[in-house]
């Protein structure tokens, strides 16, 4: 063999390497996308448990206030039937407002926030709206690292080639929630 073929044959191994060492890490990613919003799937379905035992704890204590029920019940099932990512972060934010009117109404009703079913059902609710949270961040971080991995130069050229796709972050939609809490004394 010529020393041009054997630095053509290395060349092309070379390539063949890096190639595959690209679309390794890029399933990686992918995946570790995908594992992330499973994370934030299972916390969901938590929550989505979780609401119709609260609902009924409330009941009893707030025959008056039926729309809260309704709003909360609605919001639940919009949530649970938004489909990709940016339907689901919309759905999941109505339903944390909805959550978060019940929590406020329940505050006139003394012997409600007494009650320990409805204190330990809210201490369940918040740590599932923590753990959500976290969730939220770890899956933007993988998506963070997944599109930047398939948007840098070379990747983008392989990336495009074997069709791999930029993954939505989940965002909060609802204005009020990113402006600055206003306090008053």
């Amino acid at each position: 063999m010529s020393t041009i073929t054997i630095i053509i044959l290395v060349v092309v191994a070379v390539l063949i390497l890096w190639a595959i060492g690209i679309y390794n890490s890029l399933v990686t990613l992918k995946n570790r996308v995908k594992e992330a919003w499973s994370d934030i799937d299972v916390q969901l379905k938590r929550r989505y448990d979780l609401i119709p035992n609260l609902i009924e704890t409330v009941k009893g204590y707030m025959k008056h206030e039926a729309g809260v029920f309704v709003k909360v019940t609605e919001a639940r099932s919009a949530a649970m039937q938004a489909k990709g990512t940016a339907d689901k972060a919309k759905a999941e934010n109505a339903l944390s407002e909805s959550l978060k009117s019940l929590f406020a109404v329940a505050e006139g009703y003394p012997e409600l926030k007494a009650s320990q079913n409805f204190l330990q059902l809210q201490d369940e609710i918040s740590d599932t709206e923590n753990k959500i949270q976290a969730s939220r961040r770890f899956y933007n971080g993988q998506v963070r690292d997944f599109n930047t991995k398939i948007q840098v130069f070379p990747n983008n050229i392989f990336a495009n080639l074997m069709h791999f796709v930029a993954f939505e972050f989940f965002e909060i939609e609802n204005k009020e929630e990113k402006e600055n809490v206003k306090v008053q004394f």
